[in-house]
């Protein structure tokens, strides 16, 4: 009876953990996956990876201690030797519904991980296989190149801009891709929010150097997503890839 007990709650265990996987009218995998406090994530499989299809807003880490913010929120960090927070945009808990929370690198890199079981902080080089997969199979704006922001791209909630062939432009033809990007913006060291409609700016968990880390960014008024390069106490969003 303890072993059958047992069996049980490692099966809903993995329910809660992985969700469930089924396919879109599109032939697309999708899913969901739900973190530790029981937020609920649509995935989507590109490739041979699995991506959360909507941002972080966890506010613990996968072992229940508490991902602590600042007060107020616009308090300076930039003293602080390896910061550890998170932050609604403009401290608006009202907005994590719409674009999840911002994390400094210290915090999605902590060992306590900020991702459901099961999943993780993508490396830069797990960014690079997706961009490249989406290149190299058609999801550039027409059809080939490497202009693939809008196949990213959430289908609203991006500033209008008129250059064809970016998010903020025909903004319904975004997210053939399923990944619904979402501009959440930044949080600067010292306190400031910004780009909130304009940048998706997301976390890689392989540093630079000693001060910076790679992330990516999806820009209204660009067309492609290289890897960069930003301060480690920048609060930035994060999707998480499947182990």
């Amino acid at each position: 009876m303890k072993k059958f007990n047992f069996l049980i709650s490692l099966g809903i265990l993995l329910i809660l953990t992985t969700g469930c996987e089924n396919q879109d009218n599109n032939g697309t995998e999708t899913g969901t996956v739900t973190d530790y406090e029981g937020n609920e994530y649509p995935t989507v499989k590109i490739g041979d990876q699995w991506w959360m299809a909507k941002n972080l807003k966890a506010t613990k880490y996968n072992n229940g201690d508490q991902i602590p913010t600042t007060v107020p929120v616009e308090l300076s960090i930039t003293g602080e030797a390896q910061p550890k927070y998170q932050w609604a945009y403009l401290g608006n808990e009202g907005l994590a519904t719409i674009y999840g929370r911002l994390y400094t690198w210290y915090t999605v890199t902590d060992e306590r991980s900020v991702c459901p079981t099961g999943w993780h902080v993508p490396a830069n080089g797990e960014w690079t296989t997706l961009t490249e997969y989406l290149t190299a199979n058609g999801y550039g704006y027409l059809g080939d190149g490497d202009d693939i922001a809008k196949s990213m791209a959430a289908t609203s909630g991006w500033l209008i801009h008129g250059l064809i062939g970016v998010p903020g432009n025909d903004q319904a033809g975004n997210n053939s891709s399923g990944l619904s990007v979402m501009p959440a913006g930044v949080r600067e060291s010292n306190g400031d929010f910004l780009y909130a409609g304009a940048d998706g700016f997301f976390w890689s968990s392989t540093a630079f150097d000693a001060n910076l880390s790679w992330h990516r960014l999806v820009d209204f008024d660009v067309n492609i997503v290289p890897p960069a390069t930003m301060n480690k106490k920048v609060g930035l969003a994060v999707r998480c890839v499947r182990d």
